[in-house]
């Protein structure tokens, strides 16, 4: 990626806080007793938040502009977070966004996502004005550096995870940025974007791109769109192809040639223009197979976690031997299945550490059907044969005594299932002046002990108007 364009930013950031107003209290940026930052991402890392989940307004070009902010609960001001913009559609909201309400509320926030983070990322759902996203003269554009200049001045944000996501007109906004801002976006993913309605200012730069089109959406400028990044990226161009009419499938992509870091992969689909499609039925569904596609796209571009120093006295001195672990330390783990629509199904692992916090984990099963794994995210994941194995990546290997996390998740073939789940957990503590670290291992949980799986029930599809944009 080249050089992000911080400098100005930042010298921004304390006359954009001035201007801020919130829903809620603003916390003071200064703090006088902030620790050291793990990566100085940006200037929020290592304070205090400086923001609160809800709503905020700010100036931008003159006019009041406000956005949805949505902070992980457990919030760590020295971990640098993935930064994700859903931009609504036309005649949409950022309460739709943010909510999910007009596929299934909760289910749905954020297009999806939101469910499938895990406490990784920040969410942003923006409020256009008039709601659409007109960008006359760019100024949708400039609210979006205004916004980010308030959230990184404000919190901990990965510079190179930034994404943006949204729906017809929001589509189209995200591919706008991703003309005029290739150096702060690192992908996004339009979904029915009806043209460049939002402008495309440069243009000429490569960007990654996940896209969604259906086959009988009525807006087919999306394909133009995304053939210029065919082109930006370095892609060979080809004839993508179509799932059969009346499939209700769909078929992705990914373009060939791209250059490094910068692949195109389009997903079409047996529709028209709806931002939730499932394979095997018609219409908005929570169950949609393209949140999952989505994030394991984004989680190819994951950073790596900071890197650890160990201290001459921070290792077992030769003959040093620790203790056995307390009853009950180390881990467990269980499946919990988020979305079941038959050719295929979501899920989550949920990991528990036990009367000891845990500082990593690896988790091991067997399939007991065929299924296989297609994709997934915030893991490290190896299969041989039936069985499947993971482990974390670092930032999200922390689990506190007692604590249930959603550690990471999946997209997978077959019928959903809950096999019995075995959970490794490396233990750091302090004694006498080191540390060591221990390694526990707990008996799995009895398979179809999943109490959290969540019911494949839908709220009744809702339809766009083929003259939404």
């Amino acid at each position: 990626m080249k050089p992000l364009r911080t400098g100005a930013r930042l010298a921004l950031v304390a006359a954009a806080l001035a201007a801020l107003v919130t829903a809620g209290a603003l916390t003071a940026a200064a703090d006088p007793a902030a620790s050291p930052a793990q990566a100085a991402s940006t200037a929020g890392c290592g304070r205090a938040p400086g923001l609160t989940s809800g709503t905020h307004t700010i100036q931008s070009g003159g006019k009041s502009r406000s956005f949805i902010l949505d902070i992980p609960a457990d919030y760590d001001r020295d971990h640098p977070y993935r930064l994700v913009f859903g931009f609504h559609w036309w005649g949409g909201t950022a309460q739709n966004v943010a909510t999910g309400e007009n596929v299934q509320t909760g289910t749905y926030a954020y297009y999806g996502l939101k469910r499938l983070a895990g406490g990784s990322t920040i969410f942003v759902a923006p409020q256009g004005l008039d709601n659409a996203w007109a960008n006359n003269g760019g100024e949708d554009v400039a609210f979006t550096d205004a916004m980010l200049d308030v959230i990184e001045g404000a919190l901990c944000i990965d510079t190179d995870q930034r994404f943006s996501v949204g729906f017809s007109y929001g589509g189209a906004m995200s591919y706008s940025l991703a003309c005029s801002r290739p150096d702060v976006f690192r992908a996004i993913a339009p979904y029915g974007s009806p043209g460049f309605v939002s402008g495309c200012s440069g243009g000429t730069e490569p960007v990654a791109v996940f896209a969604a089109h259906g086959t009988t959406d009525n807006f087919t400028d999306g394909i133009s769109q995304r053939d210029r990044f065919v082109a930006n990226n370095g892609c060979t161009p080809q004839t993508t192809p179509s799932p059969p009419r009346g499939s209700r499938t769909h078929i992705t992509t990914e373009f060939a040639g791209c250059s490094e870091d910068h692949p195109v992969v389009w997903a079409s689909f047996d529709e028209g223009h709806i931002q939730a499609p499932r394979d095997g039925a018609s219409g908005d569904g929570a169950n949609s197979w393209l949140p999952g596609e989505t994030w394991a796209f984004f989680n190819r571009f994951a950073s790596d976690p900071p890197e650890e120093t160990t201290s001459p006295d921070d290792t077992t001195s030769p003959g040093e031997t620790t203790s056995p672990p307390p009853t009950g330390s180390g881990c467990s783990a269980e499946i919990d299945v988020v979305n079941d629509w038959g050719s295929g199904w979501q899920g989550n692992l949920l990991v528990t550490a036990g009367s000891g916090a845990v500082s990593g984990w690896t988790v091991t099963w067997t399939w007991p059907g065929g299924q296989r794994i297609s994709s997934h995210w915030n893991a490290d994941v190896t299969t041989s044969g039936s069985t499947v194995t993971a482990a974390d990546v670092g930032w999200n290997g922390s689990v506190r005594a007692g604590q249930t996390i959603s550690a990471w998740g999946f997209v997978a073939t077959g019928s959903a299932a809950t096999p019995a789940v075995t959970c490794t957990a490396a233990v750091r503590e302090a004694a006498q002046g080191h540390r060591s670290v221990r390694i526990h291992q707990c008996a799995p949980r009895p398979a179809g002990s999943v109490s959290r799986a969540a019911s494949p029930a839908l709220a009744s599809a809702v339809a766009y108007s083929t003259g939404a944009r």
